[in-house]
């Protein structure tokens, strides 16, 4: 996808929709918010694969934190408590955030070129 507007647009639907889930059940909505956010790193350049590489080691370090933790209740959500989950929540809010600004940014310089 080339249009930032729309890819954030998309971006910010679905989180709304897992926000529903996350009051409900957050150790549930987990998994979908790993993947919106995985997915968003992704189409905005991000290497996932590789935390130190470039400047934005940062989020990629944040967005694996939050990821751990989804793999560990996946495997067993007995041991993640509460505080882990709203740890994880926090983390993909925060790269959540932060991509959803880099996106808001770049519809304004698209804008101002035309």
């Amino acid at each position: 996808m080339d249009d930032p507007g729309l890819e954030r647009h998309e971006w910010e639907s679905e989180w709304q929709t897992l926000e529903d889930d996350l009051r409900t059940d957050p150790t549930q909505a987990l998994p979908e918010l790993d993947r919106l956010v995985a997915r968003m790193l992704e189409q905005s350049g991000y290497e996932l694969t590789d935390p130190i590489a470039g400047d934005e080691s940062e989020i990629v370090a944040e967005y694996l934190a939050a990821h751990e933790i989804v793999e560990a209740a996946e495997r067993d959500p007995d041991e993640v408590s509460l505080g882990d989950v709203a740890s994880a929540v926090t983390g993909f809010r925060a790269v959540f955030d932060t991509l959803v600004a880099t996106r808001a940014t770049a519809d304004a310089t698209e804008v101002e070129e035309t």
